[in-house]
């Protein structure tokens, strides 16, 4: 009996990309949702306690793109060996996968209990702030095994195209978080008031749900992957080869977080207002971009795919309906940050200083989000395609020798609102960088290789 075709072989393109993407992306705007929850009940505690969770946003960025990142890697190889037909390969690829994530905890974990007051107190001297953040950051990082389980154990449903349990477990999660928050920040319901401690609590259980439920999900209905853990030995060359697509993920995660750090430090210089807006910034445009990468978590293991299976045409056509639906996405987020600043940060509470200048900052930034569209697509192309190189070449072009430098040079104005503009002049000249690869490994790896149409 023949090995019958999985979805992502045969179903037509605009129909498989929806069903595979819009699980994704109703969960991935969950999270956003309860990402930005999490900071409006935390303004309620003061513009000290935000600013304090905006100074840790590099390390959970981080945190998270390292999960991610590896995922990538794992999703790109197990898709691609669903396609070749190679089940030895897809196990070993996902429990690969699950050793590194716990591998990538401990590190953070360590990092936690050693690290985090003095990540503090390298960006600001203000005790309030110091304090509020060693307290939310000391949890996020020494309970990280909650969020790296959850994001690797939702990848290996998204690797098969099982999205809609991956959906249910991350909202689950999701939903679990938004219960605490309130409930664990001011101390309701008889439980103690723990503020911003309650705060990062309720987001790791959060996780830690999503992550049982993601790992039943994945025992009782992802047939195509066997945990089988006897005679497992870590392999080398697996590593590597998932490492090879998943490192320009980690590093461009790496450098975000880096930026992230390096713009705070630049804001702060001005007034921790400054700081507070940018936080509320990257909470917001999460609504924005969240949904995107749910699209790309549809489509690169669909490429990934349909390369393995040799279907130029299927490749094709997934690039064009990504990119057409990602820049209809954005546009629709640029119009509400250009038409209701004032309204989006008066959800945190905002005073009339951080009004004053958000409300350019949200403006003024959000203009590059069409063009930041084609470029997070790109990028996702380049991982499921195996050209990591690129995208490396692109993340350390983008954060390195534009975006900080730009952002140094316009902070030299002494008008913190100079260094908003640093945002669409980067993402254009990153587009024309992304094109360039693209069409490059279009006329390379799509068109004059040995994939037949399908």
């Amino acid at each position: 009996m023949g090995v019958s075709e999985n979805k992502m072989g045969v179903m037509p393109i605009h129909k498989l990309l929806l069903n595979i993407s819009i699980p994704m992306i109703m969960s991935m705007i969950v999270q956003a949702f309860y990402n930005v929850v999490d900071s409006i009940f935390v303004a309620r505690l003061g513009e000290d306690a935000l600013t304090a969770v905006s100074l840790a946003f590099p390390v959970q960025s981080l945190i998270i793109g390292m999960g991610v990142g590896t995922g990538v890697g794992v999703n790109a190889l197990l898709s691609r060996s669903l396609g070749e037909k190679n089940a030895d390969l897809v196990n070993k690829s996902a429990l690969h996968g699950i050793l590194l994530s716990w591998a990538t905890c401990a590190v953070f974990t360590a990092g936690g209990f050693f690290l985090s007051d003095m990540f503090f107190k390298t960006q600001t001297d203000i005790p309030a702030i110091v304090k509020y953040g060693d307290d939310y950051l000391y949890v996020v990082c020494v309970m990280s095994f909650a969020v790296f389980n959850q994001i690797m154990l939702e990848r290996l449903l998204i690797s098969t195209g099982k999205t809609f349990y991956s959906m249910i477990s991350q909202m689950t999660g999701a939903v679990t978080n938004l219960i605490l928050d309130p409930i664990m920040i001011f101390g309701l319901l008889g439980f103690p008031r723990m503020e911003v401690t309650g705060a990062a609590l309720a987001t790791v259980i959060g996780q830690a749900v999503g992550a049982s439920l993601a790992m039943f999900f994945n025992l009782r209905y992802n047939r195509e992957i066997t945990f089988k853990l006897k005679g497992f030995r870590p392999s080398a060359s697996i590593i590597g080869r998932i490492y090879y697509v998943a490192m320009p993920s980690i590093l461009m995660s790496s450098l975000g977080s880096v930026m992230i750090y390096g713009l705070n430090l630049l804001l702060i210089s001005f007034t921790a207002t400054a700081t507070a807006v940018f936080g509320v910034y990257f909470k917001l445009q999460s609504f924005v971009f969240m949904p995107i990468f749910g699209l790309n978590s549809g489509m690169v293991p669909i490429i990934a795919y349909n390369y393995g299976a040799r279907k130029r045409e299927r490749i094709t056509e997934t690039v064009k309906l990504s990119v057409m639906y990602a820049a209809s996405v954005m546009g629709a987020g640029t119009i509400v940050f250009n038409v209701f600043p004032r309204e989006l940060l008066a959800m945190f509470n905002a005073t009339p200083e951080m009004i004053s200048l958000g409300i350019p900052a949200l403006r003024i930034i959000s203009t590059h989000f069409v063009f930041a569209a084609f470029c997070i697509i790109s990028l996702s192309v380049f991982q499921a395609l195996g050209n990591g190189a690129e995208s490396l070449a692109v993340a350390v072009s983008r954060q390195w020798l534009l975006l900080m430098p730009i952002a140094w040079a316009m902070s030299k104005t002494g008008d913190v609102n100079m260094i908003w503009w640093t945002f669409p002049i980067t993402e254009t000249a990153t587009l024309l960088l992304c094109a360039f690869f693209m069409r490059r490994i279009y006329l390379k790896k799509i068109k004059t290789r040995e994939l037949q149409a399908g």
